[in-house]
């Protein structure tokens, strides 16, 4: 009897030993999707990532645990898998951001790679697109924001998961998504007009693929301009943890997102618009305009001569100039959390709509592990610049305690820069960059550049980013410049003298030394199918294009599904050019044979000639185009296109899709200029697009003895360097003389200023040192020549214009620039005498 006491005794102990437990493992508590190793015990938002944290299942006990991990690993190996869903939604439809204080900038988030085996999942996340004013730089301005944010916010997966994303359009105008570098089909990849029609305004289009790669990569808009103001965000995607691929103590490091970007405070159709019409109001902000007086200054007059002598205009970096540069959408941040000896693995993605950026870091070497989302074999450099669209995931240590350490962005024209601190205490800085030796590019770029526009290679073979033909620009690598220029005007240069790591002690990252961990060869049997194109420019009118034809006048180009295509492009102009391929990942040969590096976009230097291959796999229409978004805008693209692919039903109109695509190079930019003088009032305004021109020249008197005239042609610009343009257009002119008082022209014909309406047809050419000869031919009968230069840069704000024709018309000025759309102006004109005013333009 003692002993059935003594054994109910103890089941009882036992059962309220099980209950206690069951209880304490029925207790609610809540977790992160993006984060499962944070646990609370009360509702609320991620202290990591800020999401609203979701309810944790009760935990099994330990022999429930070991059921479930056999069921799992049976249902694994005899079953499909099963796919939870997870809700992402950051910002309910209702929230309203219109106030600029209830925009959030991302903040830098940290995340730990957790080794675990789980199912597949599907991962939603909803977008909400809106309307917002934002304050970068203290003036009020119009940005768009997602979810409240800018950037966009950090799309998370692990590879194997599903990805399901809602895009809800709440402005007023198409909007449209693009996963950079994702493999993807055709209809997700969110080019409007080409794989689907925009979002429409107040619709949602949802967005779904599977997840089949890992790394580093972001997302934008792909509609318009919208990418630079704050249509732009991380997206990154994590190995599993039995990836062969895994790599300890790379792959299992804290990891945090970075987006660098810029801001500017004008309307990016204005500057898309201020590009195209020759503008120098960014090289004022810059200070970099590279004026006569400068050069004098400088004693680089001869340079500037010869620079114009040969039709080109000053030394340009970067098109355009910004307020602010951004890291995460601030101008400096902090990673308090890490300490003195610890790595930290950072996902840089440029998403800057046209900025290169120069990346250091004061706490020593930079450890580049990936580039583009596909993994590298790890090098140590200390620096490297990163294109835009670009990705680079690199590894930073923290040398001491109570130290934060700077990672510099500097972007390429060294304006300004951006900053993160990472560790805590006392700031470790980076020496700036200096200032860029712009008269040394513009002698570096007279040596290589023909009479032609062509330019000369000087007999060396550049390629892999190896050879950097800025290189004499930076003073940190060229040190004296009275040396640089001896060597230059020897004209000795090799190629060791544009190769930076040559030069000097600095290790500065190059596609060279980029090497894969595995091979990545193609298949061996497939058909090779070759093609060439060379990336041509014109600077003086903002046309970029590809053998100097744009999107809207090439047809796609076929490629067969299975063979493999080999692109070698040569950059024939004097810009950096990052050509970014849709839906693949192609081969730079790089010179590492078999372990050739994967890249999505590949960076094109002036004179560089590089050649890629990808095998083509997924049907569908795939865009290929320079990411300088303004670059992308004026037409530097082509389309490949599949044969015999089924047709996109997303695209229910083809041909009025490809029209709404064509729109974009083919669009017509306006600009006016008009002189309030005490003389008379003259100006003149001018659309204009690739390859047309429409303009409108006015002189009006204030009495008839001064008379009023109006000059307008309409031509078409020839050839790569469009210095030809016919044209045809229309005179008319009044004058009052005094009764039998004639005027003839230096041809001795009789000048019908009195009262002339003639139709006219012509050719204006560009002659060396930029001036503009104009031959016409007007329908009376009579011929002039003129020669007309405007704009020369006297000093940094100071401009001069010039005009002489055979009618003994002659005209000289002076514009003062006050502001971007406001001049002081003196000038005198043969028919009108002696004047000042005010300058407006647009």
């Amino acid at each position: 009897m003692k002993k059935l006491l003594f054994l109910l005794f103890a089941l009882s102990i036992f059962s309220f030993a099980d209950a206690k437990v069951l209880q304490q493992s029925q207790l609610i508590t809540y977790t992160c999707v993006m984060h499962p190793e944070i646990h609370a015990t009360k509702p609320g938002n991620c202290p990591k990532c800020g999401m609203t944290l979701i309810k944790e299942k009760p935990k099994a006990t330990k022999k429930e645990a070991l059921l479930k991990q056999d069921k799992i690993q049976y249902s694994i190996e005899k079953t499909p898998k099963k796919k939870t869903t997870i809700n992402n939604t950051v910002t309910s439809p209702n929230d309203s951001i219109s106030d600029p204080k209830k925009v959030k900038i991302q903040a830098a988030k940290v995340s730990t790679v957790i080794q675990k085996s789980e199912p597949p999942k599907t991962v939603r996340y909803d977008l909400y697109v809106r309307d917002t004013i934002v304050s970068f730089s203290g003036k009020a301005r119009r940005a768009i924001a997602v979810n409240g944010q800018i950037p966009m916010p950090t799309l998370t997966f692990t590879e194997g998961d599903i990805a399901e994303i809602y895009v809800h359009n709440e402005l007023k105008e198409a909007t449209s998504m693009h996963w950079h570098g994702l493999f993807l089909p055709n209809k997700e990849d969110g080019v409007p007009n080409l794989t689907q029609m925009p979002i429409k305004p107040h619709t949602t289009h949802k967005y779904t693929f599977p997840i089949i790669q890992s790394g580093t990569h972001w997302y934008h808009s792909h509609s318009g301009l919208q990418e630079q103001i704050g249509m732009y965000g991380s997206f990154i995607m994590n190995k599993r943890n039995e990836d062969p691929t895994f790599r300890k103590g790379i792959d299992d490091l804290p990891t945090v997102p970075i987006i660098l970007s810029e801001w500017t405070d004008l309307k990016p159709e204005n500057i898309h618009r201020m590009l195209h019409n020759a503008t120098d109001w960014f090289a004022i902000k810059k200070g970099t305009t590279q004026s006569y007086a400068e050069a004098i200054r400088s004693r680089h007059f001869k340079t500037k001569v010869t620079n114009e002598w040969k039709r080109m205009n000053a030394m340009d970096v970067s098109d355009v100039y910004y307020e602010k540069f951004l890291i995460n959408g601030k101008c400096e941040s902090q990673l308090s959390q890490f300490k003195g000896g610890d790595k930290v693995r950072l996902r840089i993605s440029n998403g800057g709509a046209s900025s290169y950026f120069w990346l250091t870091y004061a706490g020593g070497k930079i450890t580049v592990v990936a580039n583009d989302g596909n993994d590298v074999a790890p090098i140590d450099v200390d620096r490297l610049i990163i294109a835009v669209s670009e990705t680079y995931d690199i590894i930073v240590t923290i040398p001491a305690d109570k130290t934060s350490y700077e990672l510099l962005a500097t972007p390429e024209d060294r304006t300004k820069s951006t900053s993160i601190y990472i560790g805590e205490g006392i700031k470790q800085l980076v020496s700036p960059l200096p200032k860029l030796k712009y008269f040394e590019g513009m002698k570096m770029m007279n040596a290589m550049m023909k009479m032609n526009g062509d330019l000369d290679d000087m007999g060396m073979q550049m390629s892999y980013n190896q050879m950097d033909m800025n290189v004499v620009m930076y003073p940190e690598i060229t040190g004296d410049e009275k040396k640089v220029s001896g060597k230059m005007d020897n004209m000795k240069m090799t190629e060791n003298d544009y190769n930076s790591n040559e030069l000097s002690d600095i290790v500065t990252l190059n596609y060279a030394m980029l090497k894969s961990p595995t091979k990545t060869n193609l298949p061996k049997n497939a058909p090779v199918k070759e093609l060439k194109f060379e990336l041509s420019g014109n600077m003086n009118r903002y046309v970029w294009s590809l053998d100097n034809k744009v999107v809207s006048e090439t047809d796609k180009i076929l490629i067969k599904k299975g063979e493999n295509v080999r692109i070698t492009l040569y950059n024939g102009s004097m810009m950096r050019h990052p050509m970014h391929l849709h839906g693949h990942d192609f081969r730079v040969l790089n010179g590492q044979g078999d372990y050739a590096p994967l890249k999505n976009t590949i960076d094109i230097m002036p004179m560089e000639t590089d050649t890629i291959e990808f095998n083509a796999n997924v049907d569908g229409d795939w865009f290929f185009h320079c990411h300088i978004l303004y670059h992308m805008m004026a037409g530097m693209g082509r389309v490949f296109t599949y044969e015999n692919q089924a047709t996109n039903p997303l695209i229910p109109n083809p041909k009025l899709a490809q029209r709404k695509l064509f729109a974009d190079d083919r669009k017509f930019h306006f600009m006016a200029e008009n002189d309030f003088a005490t003389n008379g009032n003259d100006g003149h305004f001018m659309f204009a697009n690739t390859r047309w021109s429409i303009g409108t020249e006015w002189r009006l008197g204030y009495n008839d003895m001064h008379g009023y005239e109006t000059e307008t042609h309409i031509g078409r610009f020839i050839g790569k360097m469009q210095w030809i343009m016919p044209f045809i257009g229309f005179d008319w002119r009044y004058r009052k003389m005094e009764e039998g008082e004639m005027e003839r022209n230096l041809f001795n014909q009789t000048n019908t200023k009195h009262n002339r309406s003639v139709f006219s047809a012509g050719l204006e050419y560009t002659l060396p040192m930029l001036i503009k000869a104009q031959a016409e031919l007007f329908t009376d009968g009579n011929f002039r020549l003129q020669f007309e230069r405007m704009d020369i840069p006297v000093a940094k704000r100071l401009r001069m214009s010039l005009m002489w024709n055979t009618d003994k018309e002659y005209m000289v000025g002076l514009r003062y620039i006050i502001k971007r759309n406001l001049g002081l102006t003196t000038h005198y004109d043969s028919d009108m005498g002696f004047g000042l005013g005010i300058n407006l333009n647009y």
